[in-house]
């Protein structure tokens, strides 16, 4: 089994979920090959949200390229990032990386197009939800992706960086943002909405009868991992 590297901490719970999920998903698919070999670099999420918020991108870039590098050193023979809001700069820390990246972006761009879907919504922090790095990837597959309005952005926004992340999951946030997916459902037409972050799907599965499908990134992203580490 080859051995994977995570860039991890963007944020805490999230990567846990990743930990989680790629040794069930690993176990699931061949019970006799053992635990993968995972190594995780765990970086400062209010580091990255600070360069986020100033718009230093390339600053952000060196940080991920740097984490990267030291995960290479330790002997992954590939690598992810577990987290979506940092694909902002994919293209650049891959380009500068040793080892191949799995991209969460591309993977779910790739899920969507197997199961037929042409029009999405996006939910995220609202650094991914004003970024084209989603609608550009979703646009080449032939699928057109919707984000919620101004206000709806800065609610979702606010309750990420303010709840979320701090492991804060509350039923009353669950509730409000099942109601802008009703929304978009019912005004744009949409078929799913992809959860683009991964503290989202912790809020959000098990929802009772949620009103649209949702694209639960991390379980996407994870499918594909396996099939790297396996492969």
């Amino acid at each position: 089994m080859r051995t994977l590297g995570i860039i991890g901490g963007l944020g805490p719970e999230s990567t846990i979920d990743y930990y989680r999920s790629i040794i069930g998903a690993c176990r699931a698919r061949e019970p006799e090959a053992g635990y993968p070999h995972i190594i995780i670099n765990s970086l400062d999420v209010d580091k990255g949200i600070a360069m986020l918020d100033a718009r230093r991108l390339a600053d952000l870039a060196d940080y991920l390229a740097g984490g990267v590098d030291l995960l290479v050193r330790a002997g992954a023979d590939f690598g992810c990032i577990a987290a979506n809001t940092p694909h902002l700069v994919f293209d650049e820390v891959q380009r500068r990386s040793a080892i191949p990246l799995v991209s969460i972006v591309r993977s779910t761009c790739e899920h969507a197009k197997m199961h037929g879907l042409k029009k999405v919504g996006l939910f995220g922090t609202g650094f991914t939800m004003k970024a084209s790095f989603y609608p550009d990837e979703f646009q080449r597959a032939g699928i057109t992706m919707v984000g919620p309005t101004g206000p709806e952005q800065e609610y979702i926004h606010n309750k990420y960086i303010g709840e979320l992340l701090n492991n804060k999951f509350l039923s009353q946030t669950r509730t409000e943002i099942l109601g802008i997916a009703q929304r978009m459902k019912d005004d744009d037409g949409i078929e799913a909405i992809v959860l683009a972050g991964t503290e989202l799907p912790l809020l959000l599965r098990g929802a009772e009868a949620p009103v649209v499908d949702f694209l639960d990134t991390t379980l996407i992203h994870v499918d594909a991992i396996v099939t790297e580490l396996l492969g």
